[in-house]
C-alpha cells in the first residue's frame, strides 16, 4: 500500500466523518433550513465548514505517535454515537455520558441490536482497519511542523472565509439554532467528554458539606403519642411520563388499581429536575433546586437522607432494582435487588415487586424508630419496554418486541410502554396494601415520583436525556402521587390537598416535603416548598 502523509489521512478521515457519521446532524439542518427556504450554497457551506473544523481539530492534535490511535479511537466511538443519534435521536452531551457510564451491563444489553453491529462494523471496524494498515510517512520535525502549520492555516482560512461570506446565514445558524451543534459527530461528543471530566474530576479531595445539623424531630410527644412512628415508603419511578397515567386523563386504563384507592392523591403537573437518571435522582433528593443544582454540588453536599439520618430518630433503607442510587444512598443502608440472590421474584428480569419481600422483618427490627424506605424501580426503562413487565400484564396489544423502536409502529411502542405503566400501577398498589396493616401502629404514607419522562417517537425522538432547555415536555412531565393511611390523615387534610393537586410542582419540592412529613425542625426547611404544608391540620 502506497504511503501517505498524516495530514492526508486526517483530511480523508474528516471527510468520512462529515459525510457518513452526521446523518442526524444534517437531518436536523434540513428540518431547520428546508431547501425551498434557503440557498443550496448555504447548505454546501455547512459541509465545507464542518470538514474544515474537523481537519483543524485533528491536525492540532496530530503527531507521529498520536494520529493513528486518535483517528481509530474516534472512528470507533463515533460509530456508536452515530447509531444512537440516528436511531433514537438522542444528544451525546456530558449528561448523557454520565448516564451511560453509570448504567449497568444488564440495562446496556437492552440497547444491543443487529443494526448496532452494522454501524460498528461499517463505520468503526472497516475504516479503522484501513487507517491501521496504511503507511504514514513522517518527515523531520521541522518539515512536519511547517506542514502542520500550513494545514492549520488553510483550514482556519476556509473557516473564516465561509463565516464571512455567509455571515447572514451563520448569524441565524449560531444565534437562533444553537441546538444544532449538539448533533455534530465527533466534535460535540469530544467536547462533552471534556465537559464531563471537568465537572466530575477534582484534584482536591471532596469535602462533604454538612447541612441541617440542627435537625430534630418535633414536637416533643407524650409517651402515648410516641408509639406512633412514621412509616413512609418513597418509590422512585423510572421513565414514567405523566400523560400515560389514566389518573391524568389518558384514554387507556393504565391505573385500574390505583383508581380504586380512595386515599390516593395524584399530582398531575409534576416536573423533573433533569431528563436522565444520573442527574434527576441526586437532584430530587438534594437541597438545591434545578436552577442551582450541578453534579459537583450534589456530590459534595449532604442530601435529605443525611438530614433525616442525622436526627438519630429515622431509620433509612434504600432498595434498588435500577442502576443504583447515583450517590444518594452512600451513607444509609443500601440493598441491591437487581439479582436473584436478593430478589426472589425474577423471570426474564428481576421485578420491582421483589423489593417488598422481607421489608416486614426490617420494620420489626427498627420498630422503635421512624422509618423511611426508598424503592428504586426498574419501571419503564427503555428501549426494551416489553421486558419491563410480566407476561400477564400484556393487556395492550400489538406490542413492540424489539429495542429498535423506529422499526415498530407508534401503536406497538405505545402499547409496550403502557403495559409497563400498568405493571407500575400494580406495584404501587402492592406497596399501599403492604402499608395498610401497619396503619394501626404507624403513621403510614407512600410517595411516588418518577425520575424523568420518556419520548416515544414524538417528532422522531425516543428515550430521554436531551438537554433540559431543549427537551420536550414528554421527557420532563412525570407521574407522581401520594397515599396516606391511618392516623396520618389526622394531621393532613387530604380533602384540602385534593384542591391543589393540579398545581405545578417539581422534584425541587421533595426535600422539604419529606422534612415536613417527618416533622423535622431545621433551618434548611422551607415551608413554602413543602407540598403538604398548606394541607396540614392545625394542632
Amino acid at each position: 500500500m502506497k504511503s501517505i502523509s498524516q495530514y492526508k489521512a486526517i483530511i480523508f478521515s474528516s471527510i468520512l466523518f462529515v459525510l457518513f457519521y452526521n446523518f442526524s446532524f444534517f437531518e436536523n439542518v434540513f428540518k431547520t433550513y428546508p431547501l425551498e427556504s434557503t440557498s443550496i450554497f448555504n447548505l454546501i457551506s455547512v459541509v465545507i465548514l464542518l470538514i474544515s473544523l474537523t481537519i483543524f481539530f485533528f491536525t492540532l492534535l496530530s503527531s507521529k505517535y498520536t494520529t493513528k490511535p486518535l483517528l481509530i479511537l474516534t472512528l470507533f466511538i463515533s460509530a456508536f454515537t452515530a447509531y444512537f443519534m440516528d436511531t433514537y435521536h438522542v444528544v451525546i452531551d456530558d449528561g448523557m455520558i454520565r448516564n451511560s457510564l453509570e448504567t449497568n451491563l444488564e440495562e446496556s444489553s437492552d440497547l444491543f441490536s443487529f443494526q448496532l453491529v452494522l454501524y460498528v462494523f461499517l463505520l468503526g471496524l472497516l475504516p479503522s482497519y484501513f487507517i491501521y494498515k496504511i503507511k504514514i510517512d513522517y518527515s523531520t520535525f521541522k518539515k512536519e511542523f511547517f506542514a502542520k502549520l500550513k494545514v492549520l492555516t488553510l483550514s482556519l482560512s476556509v473557516i473564516l472565509i465561509i463565516l464571512f461570506s455567509f455571515s447572514k446565514f451563520y448569524t441565524s445558524f449560531f444565534r437562533e439554532h444553537k441546538p444544532l451543534r449538539y448533533h455534530v459527530n465527533p466534535i460535540y461528543w469530544i467536547y462533552s467528554i471534556g465537559s464531563y471530566i471537568n465537572k466530575t474530576l477534582n484534584s482536591e479531595p471532596i469535602v462533604l458539606k454538612e447541612i441541617g445539623r440542627d435537625a430534630k424531630i418535633t414536637p416533643e410527644k407524650t409517651l402515648e403519642e410516641e408509639e406512633k412512628k412514621e412509616l413512609i415508603i418513597m418509590v422512585v419511578g423510572e421513565a414514567a411520563r405523566a400523560d400515560r397515567f389514566s389518573l391524568n386523563g389518558y384514554s387507556k386504563e393504565t391505573n385500574p388499581l390505583l383508581k380504586q384507592e380512595k386515599d390516593v392523591i395524584n399530582f398531575s403537573n409534576m416536573y423533573s429536575c433533569g431528563t436522565a437518571t444520573a442527574e434527576s435522582v441526586p437532584c430530587m433528593f438534594s437541597i438545591f433546586d434545578r436552577a442551582d443544582y450541578d453534579y459537583k454540588k450534589g456530590k459534595s453536599t449532604e442530601n435529605i437522607l443525611d438530614v433525616l439520618k442525622n436526627t438519630n430518630k429515622v431509620q433509612i433503607l434504600w432498595r434498588d432494582n435500577n442502576s443504583d442510587s447515583k450517590g444518594v444512598a452512600l451513607r444509609v443502608d443500601f440493598e441491591d435487588f437487581r439479582t436473584s440472590k436478593t430478589n426472589t421474584i425474577c423471570d426474564e428480569e428481576c421485578r420491582d415487586e421483589g423489593m417488598l419481600v422481607g421489608l416486614d422483618k426490617y420494620i420489626e427490627k427498627n420498630k422503635n424508630k421512624d422509618i423511611l424506605i426508598v424503592l428504586h424501580q426498574m419501571g419503564n426503562h427503555g428501549p426494551a419496554y416489553y421486558k419491563r413487565y410480566p407476561k400477564e400484564f400484556e393487556k395492550f396489544t400489538p406490542v413492540c418486541k424489539s429495542n429498535q423502536l423506529e422499526d415498530c409502529t407508534k401503536e406497538e411502542v405505545s402499547n409496550a410502554y403502557d403495559n409497563a405503566i400498568l405493571y407500575t400501577d400494580y406495584f404501587l398498589s402492592k406497596v399501599i396494601n403492604f402499608l395498610k396493616p401497619y396503619s394501626n401502629s404507624y403513621e403510614t404514607s407512600m410517595l411516588y415520583m418518577s425520575d424523568h419522562g420518556e419520548s416515544l417517537g414524538e417528532n422522531g425522538l425516543y428515550l430521554h436525556g436531551l438537554p433540559y432547555f431543549m427537551a420536550p415536555d414528554e421527557q420532563k412531565h412525570i407521574g407522581s402521587l401520594m397515599w396516606f393511611g391511618g392516623e396520618i390523615k389526622d394531621d393532613i387534610d387530604t380533602e384540602k390537598l385534593n384542591t391543589y393537586k393540579n398545581e405545578t410542582f417539581s422534584q425541587d419540592n421533595l426535600f422539604h416535603t419529606l422534612l415536613g412529613l417527618f416533622e423535622v425542625d431545621t433551618k434548611v426547611y422551607k415551608k413554602e416548598m413543602d407540598i403538604l404544608y398548606n394541607a396540614k391540620k392545625p394542632e
